[in-house]
């Protein structure tokens, strides 16, 4: 009998879903153990639920979303994005500039794989939101990762990334508000990424997914905004603001001067028809979730459930001896920092491993996110305080007597 290997393509393709950890913590549930889970930006499982009027109106469009629609979208649902587009003053986006997508993550591989050729570079943070390296790879293309400078509240080093570029160098990744970090990044820093592709001559690709989920009275500023005259491909949706994660319901924008990408365009729309369309009744929730642009959702507020999980568990992490941690300003994630020479770590996914079979409590390792040093990891604080102060308790009482050199 033959054996059927995978494609060759995917060698080299990480996405951390189906690692050791994460075997290990499907095994304990199997068991029948309770685990606690820190690792997936998945509001549902924590008792968030949609807007009502968003249920509502999928319940009342289900008998007209029944067949395909355009490839490239429902019509009142481009229109809605498009509104959107301008209230963010992303520049020079017409309805056949919107792709809606089964999720952004959908429309981020169908970037990569229209726009990349074999060993063309992209440049892309670390840390990133895994599946950006993960695309770049299988599109055949070369990520190459500009480090983002936790000493600066996790802002991109704009020196780090003009070393990186070379005659390969074709686009930037700017996730903001970022994935895992949480950080906010400024007009002044986004200035500066512009002014590099402008000089550069790349592609800025946008990944702005949380940008309505801002804390602290701060205010997003979409980096398509800042360049109207060069060619910017932005990513949005409503799976993390408006809690239907299951609905995958994103899209993608074409901004600015698409006079030179005119090719890259063509193979987005052959891309996106061949998939048919995206999910249609997930699209009939877009004009009525777009149409209030500047309420700030009361859950990042003081005294809102994120916003309080926020400062819960910020605090409890700063007291824990052997972890620093900056505090998010965005989304729903923190990425604190461990003391490797204290705790002996080399290697972060066995840490995790260890702390998951331990304390039942299931979080994500840093170089899972294209972080060089193992030294990090994520933790996702969508469940309640209540959860957290139990996650943070078992942390503060199983790092103490942890050391990889020794075991436990």
């Amino acid at each position: 009998m033959k054996n059927f290997k995978k494609a060759d393509r995917l060698c080299g393709v990480a996405y951390d879903i189906r690692g050791p950890v994460m075997q290990q913590a499907a095994k304990m549930i199997a068991d029948g153990q309770e685990v606690l889970k820190l690792n997936l930006g998945n509001p549902a499982p924590f008792d968030f639920r949609a807007p009502k009027e968003i249920i509502e109106t999928l319940k009342a469009n289900l008998e007209n979303t029944e067949g395909y629609s355009a490839s490239n979208g429902l019509q009142e649902a481009r229109e809605a994005i498009a509104r959107y587009c301008r209230h963010k003053g992303i520049p020079n986006v017409r309805l056949q500039d919107i792709y809606t997508g089964n999720g952004v993550s959908e429309l981020i591989i169908m970037s990569m794989q229209a726009f990349l050729n074999h060993d063309d570079e992209v440049l892309v943070p670390a840390p990133d939101y895994p599946l950006w390296t993960a695309s770049v790879k299988l599109a055949g293309g070369n990520p190459v990762h500009y480090v983002c400078d936790e000493n600066s509240d996790w802002m991109p080093d704009l020196e780090d990334m003009r070393r990186k570029i070379t005659p390969r160098t074709k686009g930037i990744v700017v996730i903001n508000p970022n994935n895992p970090t949480g950080a906010l990044y400024p007009k002044e820093v986004l200035q500066q990424i512009v002014d590099l592709a402008r000089e550069k001559n790349l592609v800025i690709f946008a990944d702005e997914i949380y940008d309505r989920l801002v804390m602290d009275g701060e205010k997003h500023v979409a980096i398509a905004s800042l360049a109207p005259d060069l060619f910017t491909v932005n990513f949005n949706g409503l799976s993390k603001s408006h809690l239907i994660a299951g609905f995958r319901c994103g899209w993608m924008c074409l901004g600015g001067d698409k006079s030179y990408a005119k090719d890259f365009i063509g193979g987005l729309d052959l891309l996106s028809t061949m998939r048919l369309c995206s999910n249609v009744p997930a699209q009939s929730v877009i004009p009525i979730a777009l149409q209030d642009f500047d309420t700030v959702d009361p859950l990042f507020l003081p005294g809102g459930r994120i916003y309080e999980q926020r400062e819960y568990i910020y605090q409890a992490l700063c007291s824990i001896l052997g972890i620093q941690v900056k505090k998010p300003k965005a989304a729903f994630y923190i990425f604190p920092k461990m003391d490797i020479q204290k705790f002996g770590i080399v290697d972060d996914e066995q840490f995790a491993l260890d702390f998951l079979k331990e304390k039942n409590v299931l979080l994500t390792h840093g170089t899972a996110f294209n972080w060089a040093t193992p030294d990090h990891f994520r933790i996702v604080y969508l469940p309640k305080v209540e959860e957290l102060k139990t996650a943070m308790e078992n942390l503060a009482d199983f790092l103490p007597t942890y050391h990889q050199s020794q075991g436990r």
